[in-house]
């Protein structure tokens, strides 16, 4: 009997273990996750882009005007 309440406490153990990792895989793979992640990447990019226009522009603009740019 003792033997019968182990494994069963064993197996409930396991069963509850792996849902909850099944679970925390579900949720970060949940649409909101991935959203959001997307959002922050492209928010990034975006960011890196204006850095690069301005430093462009300043560029054109001292070769165009002759005038230096402070950074």
């Amino acid at each position: 009997m003792t033997r019968r309440l182990f494994y069963i406490a064993l197996g409930a153990t396991a069963g509850v273990l792996v849902v909850r990792k099944l679970t925390q895989t579900a949720n970060r793979f949940a649409p909101g996750s991935v959203v959001g992640e997307l959002t922050e990447a492209i928010r990034d990019f975006a960011a890196e882009v204006r850095l690069g226009m301005a430093e462009r522009e300043d560029e054109l603009r001292a070769t165009l005007y002759g005038e230096e740019v402070a950074p």
